[in-house]
């Protein structure tokens, strides 16, 4: 691992860690925020998923937001499975960044500011954890090896073609030689 991810990791993870910590102390206020959000959401979720058991209690749905925000923050921060922990984190973070920092609905300028300002930087985040999602750490990728497999396999059934036409082509010889 470079020098680079291995300080970058646990920079970036640690704003999860400590927000996720702080929404699993807080749920109850933090919960009061987001219930209008979670009022619109849950229902439309609970209707496109009816076999998905999805709460609609505002204070366990920051829990488990915060729980996997927590989680998945030490595994990127730690560099236990780097790429999941950056993709669950950029997942946690739209509903944390819709449900509490919705500027538009804020009528005092300083509020606002200061809540686009946090919209904005969770917008940040989350690009920078698509990027952290997508890094192999200077190893081939999912595609670069589905890629390679399908390019093996084709040069392998054009090798194994080959040899069955000379094959067969030496077996109509030899049946011809043994018919004269």
């Amino acid at each position: 691992m470079s020098l680079s991810r291995l300080v970058a990791r646990p920079m970036l993870a640690s704003i999860f860690v400590i927000g996720g910590a702080n929404a699993l102390r807080n749920a109850p206020a933090l919960a009061a925020k987001a219930k209008p959000v979670i009022d619109k959401v849950v229902p439309k979720a609970q209707e496109a998923a009816p076999q998905v058991p999805i709460p609609s209690d505002a204070a366990t749905l920051v829990r488990i937001n915060g729980g996997v925000q927590v989680a998945a923050g030490l595994a990127l921060a730690t560099g236990k499975f780097p790429r999941l922990s950056a993709a669950l984190l950029a997942a946690s973070l739209a509903p944390t960044t819709y449900a509490g920092h919705r500027f538009w609905e804020v009528d005092d300028a300083a509020e606002r500011q200061a809540q686009t300002i946090h919209f904005f930087k969770n917008l940040s985040l989350a690009g920078g954890l698509l990027i952290a999602a997508g890094d192999t750490d200077g190893k081939p990728g999912v595609a670069w090896r589905a890629g390679r497999a399908a390019k093996d396999a084709r040069r392998e059934a054009k090798h194994l073609a080959a040899t069955a036409r000379r094959e067969a082509k030496l077996a109509t010889v030899q049946a011809k030689s043994q018919l004269t």
